[in-house]
């Protein structure tokens, strides 16, 4: 099972991570000692939370890069407005924005994610950067982008409960 943490200042990131994996098996187990996958909210990154020592993969805002000192991360992943950042937003049209993978990501399971462009909706109260760290935890755990409804589990979750 893979395990993730979140550090997050009751943000909601880890409780739509583990509505996006809901019905997925091998996934969503919690570690907060050394974690496969680092999540670091931007409200934790503003207010430099203590991170755990280790990690397989951190996720973090693209500006929190101090963070890392610290801790060991075979790979880091950062997310952000900046054109730098792995995952950005390339656009915003009302509640769905448009998430810009700039580069190809590799899993927590060593599957390769090709760059491309996705949209995401972005639920009432939840802000665009928390919407892109959900996505990027759930990309790095194996959700495909074309599955991916921050806050509200996948898409063809919602499509087969339709269909039901």
């Amino acid at each position: 099972m893979e395990q993730f943490c979140v550090v997050e200042e009751d943000e909601g990131i880890g409780r739509a991570i583990r509505q996006g994996l809901r019905g997925r098996t091998g996934r969503g187990g919690v570690s907060a000692s050394h974690p496969t996958l680092l999540v670091v909210s931007p409200q934790a990154a503003r207010r430099g939370l203590q991170l755990p020592a280790a990690c397989r993969t951190v996720l973090l805002p693209g500006d929190a890069g101090q963070l890392l000192e610290g801790v060991r991360a075979a790979s880091a992943v950062s997310y952000g407005a900046s054109p730098r950042d792995s995952l950005t937003i390339s656009s915003r049209e009302g509640d769905r924005l448009w998430a810009a993978l700039q580069r190809e990501l590799v899993t927590v399971d060593g599957q390769v994610v090709e760059r491309q462009e996705f949209p995401l909706e972005v639920p009432k109260g939840t802000r665009a950067l928390s919407a892109l760290a959900i996505a990027g935890a759930l990309l790095l755990l194996g959700v495909p982008p074309e599955e991916l409804e921050p806050g509200g589990g996948s898409r063809t979750e919602g499509r087969k409960r339709m269909g039901e």
